[in-house]
């Protein structure tokens, strides 16, 4: 079965990951782009966190890193804010993915994602450096999507 995404361009529907046929432009270096973009937003979440401890500490005079402590760590869940609000906003990717003239869309219409598809894309790509291999499933994918963006629902394209 075939139908029209957001970018007029055919896409074949079925099997267990259907391919998504995008404009050749759409797709050029986006692997590249990906990788420096992550450095940027990895320093950006850390910079975030860093400064929840800071501002925590100093509001309760360090009693609060008593609390940071009790709680699950920091990192993942201010990884999957940053993510989740910024990929399925209106500029449709964080800090990092602009910065490289990334944009995350839906593969069916071309649009924004919701905020838990973008949320989930952030949680799954940092579990995937769990398990380095599976990244290599974009180096055969015709859309270079990697399999977090496939089980989250999202590709990543040139703007």
């Amino acid at each position: 079965m075939t139908h029209t995404n957001g970018f007029d361009r055919p896409t074949v529907s079925g099997g267990l990951f259907p391919s998504v046929a995008l404009p050749p432009e759409a797709l050029d270096g986006v692997r590249t782009r990906r990788m420096m973009a992550v450095g940027v937003d990895f320093v950006m979440v850390s910079l975030i966190v860093a400064a929840i401890w800071i501002v925590v500490g100093v509001l309760t005079l360090g009693l609060g890193f008593f609390l940071l402590a009790a709680i699950p760590p920091l990192f993942p869940m201010v990884a999957f804010f940053y993510n989740g609000f910024g990929s399925s906003g209106a500029k449709m990717g964080t800090l990092g993915m602009r910065m490289f003239d990334l944009a995350v869309r839906d593969p069916q219409t071309g649009g924004r994602v919701s905020f838990i598809n973008a949320a989930i894309h952030g949680v799954l790509f940092y579990v995937s450096w769990l398990f380095p291999p599976v990244l290599l499933y974009s180096l055969a994918a015709p859309d270079k999507r990697c399999l977090h963006d496939i089980f989250s629902g999202v590709i990543l394209t040139r703007r």
